[in-house]
């Protein structure tokens, strides 16, 4: 396995990462500092990453997290502020975060054992939208935001297609958006263009996971099941999330716990029969 797929299923980071911090000299190979992500390991070799040991990968799983606002989405930041991950519960394994959200966005967050899985789920390629309410200081019309469905240009960078529905007008309405990309500050850059400043944004849905009635900063697992049937049968045969084998009890003839219990008709021959004196005999008619 590639060593930066090897360290990506590990939990620590994204592939992608993964391949940043072994350009930055960051990991080790039995003693060798690697220069180049294209290496292949396997479970036998010693893999160090910012000089810890690599953890042992976690099965792939995936949570629903109620993000609440005033919470950064890394694992240290710079300016000491709160995270979510210092947040969680104490009995969930080490996670990482599909996408971010600003520290001032709240709602729905996926986060997962898996930093390939982390990935793919980011892609616009997997055509997930991300469904959003807002609530926005200024002035809109359905007709403005009926000019987002193409995409729009801002400062050089292109935003692709945007579905939004004003449901509330007025100085500060509140907007329905879905977007596919999920670029840095999109939804707050766009509405800016339009002359409008973000003052709650909350995500509702990624994807098919919705956030329902998950209360602010609790956690809820995907179910193995719900989440190989979203991937589909190519991509949940790649993160391993098949149905689990059926392992089959060998019969062993020496013990009586492991016997085939009888069936009742079995068991119904099995009856003692009454002793002869005690049946009736028929009287017939003379």
């Amino acid at each position: 396995m590639r060593i930066a797929k090897m360290i990506a299923r590990a939990g620590v980071c994204s592939r992608r990462d993964a391949e940043r911090l072994i350009e930055a000299g960051k990991v080790v190979v039995n003693g060798k500092l690697l220069k180049s992500p294209a290496f292949n390991v396997s479970a036998s070799d010693t893999i160090l990453v910012n000089d810890e040991p690599l953890p042992q990968s976690e099965p792939v799983r995936l949570w629903r997290y109620h993000k609440p606002r005033g919470r950064v989405t890394s694992h240290k930041d710079p300016q000491g502020r709160p995270t979510v991950f210092d947040a969680l519960p104490d009995h969930l394994p080490r996670v990482i975060s599909v996408g971010r959200l600003d520290y001032n966005t709240e709602g729905l967050m996926l986060l997962t054992t898996d930093g390939g899985l982390a990935r793919h789920l980011e892609l616009p390629a997997t055509g997930w939208s991300r469904r959003y309410k807002v609530r926005a200081f200024g002035r809109v019309t359905q007709k403005q935001l009926d000019g987002l469905k193409n995409g729009v240009t801002i400062d050089g960078v292109r935003y692709g297609e945007i579905s939004a529905q004003l449901e509330r007008e007025g100085n500060n309405p509140w907007i329905m958006m879905s977007i596919t990309e999920g670029k840095n500050r999109e939804v707050r850059r766009v509405l800016e263009h339009l002359g409008m400043k973000v003052s709650r944004l909350i995500r509702l849905s990624y994807g098919p996971f919705q956030l329902s009635e998950l209360q602010s900063g609790s956690v809820e697992e995907v179910k193995r099941r719900v989440l190989a049937e979203q991937l589909g049968k190519q991509l949940s045969g790649q993160f391993e999330l098949g149905p689990k084998p059926q392992v089959k009890r060998a019969l062993d003839n020496g013990s009586a716990n492991d016997k085939p219990r009888p069936t009742k008709l079995r068991a119904a021959k099995k009856r003692k029969k009454p002793p002869m004196g005690d049946k009736r005999k028929k009287q017939t008619r003379r």
